[in-house]
């Protein structure tokens, strides 16, 4: 696999009315990405509002954003399917999500099968919610894509009555790519094994990692950048985009620890390569 960086000179918006062509990624902030194959756009995580600001405004932890939206979500051209790993609010979004049902009538929305009450009371259509459960391929229509679910663990794994995930990580499959957005996720016992099974060439992973003072506030953190470089590694993915950092104040990761963990995997030649993403730009993948 090959990455070419695009540059958003004017913009997230400008450049997806413009015709596309292959597959192209970009970074939306916190777990957020888009994911635009041929003309249909994916969403995955998409975070594009403030309701998280207003929600928590006052308390311990602000949710101030540190970056701004790259896009407010009410103008996106087009979107024809958004995934969702989990319920929290920077990743199933109260304030993006019915704005994106609303202006895109086709668009289809993929949730745990735990939390499709939760995404219906958001406002999204029951018609348009499709269920997903770990260990179940879901092919969807018109994308040629295939989505392989796998269980997170967002410090703990949390199955619910039935036994559905509520914390899913995704092996998206489109074409001869296969990348991997483990949703918010830590190490534990089997996750190697699946990841290796689906066999990415590309992970998407958080690495705001975690400790007791964010556990202590019901904060569940993530893997740290070297927990993300050891399962890459292990599991021989070629690529890692480390994610969920840059949002908030309080639940963040250093870009110059990311940037510096780059040079130190390019200088000794080592799996995988990193790349911090960064809203200025696209990513081609081929």
């Amino acid at each position: 696999m090959s990455i070419t960086g695009l540059p958003l000179a004017d913009g997230l918006a400008a450049w997806l009315a413009e015709p596309g062509e292959g597959i192209v990624l970009a970074w939306l902030g916190q777990a957020g990405f888009l994911l635009r194959i041929g003309e249909a756009v994916l969403l995955v995580d998409p975070y594009l509002s403030d309701h998280l600001a207003e929600k928590y405004r006052g308390a311990r932890f602000p949710h101030t954003r540190m970056m701004p939206a790259p896009i407010a979500p009410g103008t996106l051209p087009r979107v024809d399917l958004v995934v969702c790993t989990h319920r929290h609010g920077d990743h199933m979004d109260p304030g993006t999500l019915p704005v994106l049902a609303a202006r895109h009538p086709d668009c289809l929305f993929v949730v745990p099968a735990a939390e499709m009450a939760h995404a219906a009371g958001l406002g999204l259509p029951p018609r348009r919610l499709i269920p997903a459960e770990a260990g179940v391929l879901r092919p969807l229509r018109d994308t040629g894509l295939v989505l392989h679910p796998i269980p997170a663990a967002h410090e703990r794994l949390e199955p619910d009555e039935h036994g559905h995930h509520r914390f899913l990580g995704y092996g998206i499959e489109v074409s001869d790519l296969r990348l991997y957005h483990s949703g918010d996720c830590i190490p534990y016992d089997g996750l190697a094994e699946a990841v290796r099974g689906f066999a990415p060439e590309l992970a998407l992973l958080p690495v705001n990692g975690r400790d007791a003072e964010r556990a202590g506030a019901g904060i569940p953190g993530n893997f740290t950048l070297d927990e993300a470089i050891a399962l890459c590694a292990e599991t021989g993915v070629d690529c890692l985009i480390p994610h969920h950092f840059g949002l908030f104040a309080f639940n963040t990761a250093d870009p110059a620890a990311i940037d510096a963990a780059a040079a130190r995997q390019a200088a000794l030649g080592l799996r995988p390569g990193l790349l911090r993403p960064d809203t200025r730009h696209a990513l081609r993948l081929r």
